[in-house]
């Protein structure tokens, strides 16, 4: 094992400003807490976006997706629909998912299906961006003109497992990521997994099906890249404790571009001085100064999963639950979906999200959801997420009973912004699959987001603010 070591400021220690903001949704029965520093999120960001949500939500008589009157949607894709490619079918399990802008105002779609071996409908192999034939997970493509119609729909990398997240690249491709740590041999893999791969929305076969080994192998979640440095942050959500750990790598060629991220680089994991669990700090508005960050001795985790391999004798900073990631400002942000002590954790919440200033080396906690009593009550487990027009903030849950796309406003109000209406369960017991994936196309004009179970991509146009 090579040997440990850190680059970092000295350690300054911890300083905490209170900050209780209780904001809960104007939309009846919600039933949402929530508390933070929003002025962190979104400084500097339009004003219109001081406004709060648009309404009550409006039942769909389709059973489709509830949204607020004057907003519409339209389906875009299911699974077990056939591909207009003829590659094959509609894959399941719609997850992480970004937009690209295209020629003559057309938009690029790349969307990740989450499917393991036991996946009602794989991706197709197509050669020459297959990893692994045994694999069942991957990517689709789909072209929408600038009407909004979808003009094409196709495989754009196949053979790999578990993509749950991703996040998008400066120059215009998406990063997809591996959710597992299986091994050649394991479930009847031919290829280890828990890898990133590059996806060109354009032109797949121009980054074929390389994983990007040097940015380690462990249960990716999400990653959200530093425009300036070039620096990639990464998220990872392992099943158990020892719980994941946040990452950056620096490349070697941070300047960037398409296939620039096989050249290597250095991932190093965050040690946040003193807390060896994110879940024991409950107070928005937490700051840490002095944050280290360590070096992984074996990134392809060749014997040891990486967040149980040895940081030295001050250890690592673990969390439960790392999910979404997003690069805001000069910040990046990240998401702990929730941590639970009977699992684990050293302390239990409904969802965070953290604020690293890379110029300071200061971690924040800036906001904490969760239901005003119960964890049946909406607004539990923030999954994905990203920044709407203007700056505001949309959060796909992924927790119990129904399930909604939240807005948080400027001024930290939570509203519904859509809920899905596929009764997955019976009607006697009624369950609701988790939302994924939003994103906005480049104009702001239209959110895009996904359906879980069953896999379902919606793009969703009404008077957005901003």
């Amino acid at each position: 094992m090579s040997e440990t070591r850190s680059d970092s400021t000295p350690e300054s220690g911890r300083t905490v400003n209170r900050r209780q903001v209780l904001a809960r949704s104007g939309a009846v029965g919600l039933g949402i807490a929530f508390s933070g520093a929003l002025s962190e999120l979104f400084a500097g960001t339009a004003s219109a976006l001081g406004r709060s949500g648009y309404g009550p939500l409006v039942p769909d008589p389709n059973g489709l997706l509830d949204l607020p009157a004057g907003f519409r949607y339209q389906v875009l894709s299911r699974e077990g629909d056939r591909l207009r490619s003829g590659e094959g079918t509609v894959p399941s399990n719609h997850d992480g998912m970004s937009a690209f802008a295209g020629k003559g105002g057309s938009v690029h779609l790349v969307r990740n299906h989450e499917n393991r071996v036991t996946a009602r409908f794989a991706v197709p192999t197509v050669e020459g961006i297959t990893y692994d034939p045994q694999g069942k997970g991957g990517c689709t493509a789909l072209t929408l003109d600038h009407r909004g119609t979808v003009v094409s729909e196709r495989v754009a990398i196949a053979g790999t497992a578990v993509n749950c997240a991703g996040g998008p690249t400066p120059w215009g491709t998406w990063l997809t990521c591996e959710e597992t740590e299986d091994r050649a041999g394991t479930n009847g893999y031919t290829k280890d997994h828990g890898f990133i791969f590059e996806v060109d929305p354009v032109d797949p076969h121009r980054t074929g099906a390389v994983p990007l080994t040097a940015m380690g192998r462990f249960q990716h979640e999400a990653i959200a890249i530093d425009p300036q440095q070039g620096i990639v942050y990464e998220t990872e959500d392992a099943f158990e404790k020892p719980f994941g750990l946040f990452y950056r790598f620096l490349p070697n060629r941070p300047r960037g571009g398409v296939g620039s991220l096989r050249a290597g680089g250095r991932l190093q994991a965050m040690r946040v001085p003193g807390v060896p669990d994110l879940s024991s700090v409950q107070e928005t508005g937490a700051s840490f100064d002095g944050i280290e960050w360590v070096d992984v001795p074996d990134p392809l985790a060749t014997r040891t999963p990486v967040r149980l391999q040895d940081f030295g004798p001050r250890g690592i900073t673990h969390a439960q639950k790392l999910e979404g990631c997003y690069w805001g400002g000069t910040c990046v942000y990240f998401v702990s979906s929730f941590a639970h002590s009977t699992e684990g954790s050293a302390a239990d919440h409904f969802g965070q999200i953290w604020r690293y200033d890379p110029a300071a080396h200061r971690l924040t906690l800036v906001i904490v959801f969760g239901p005003d009593t119960e964890v049946q009550l909406p607004g539990e487990s923030p999954d994905n997420i990203c920044l709407a027009p203007g700056g505001g903030l949309m959060v796909c849950e992924d927790g119990n009973g129904a399930q909604h796309v939240f807005g948080v406003s400027r001024r930290g109000e939570v509203y519904a912004m859509a809920r899905n209406r596929q009764n997955i369960g019976t009607p006697e017991a009624p369950e609701w699959g988790e939302f994924a994936g939003v994103t906005f196309a480049p104009d702001g004009r239209t959110m895009y987001v996904n359906c879980y179970t069953p896999g379902t991509t919606f793009a969703v146009t009404g008077p957005f603010h901003g």
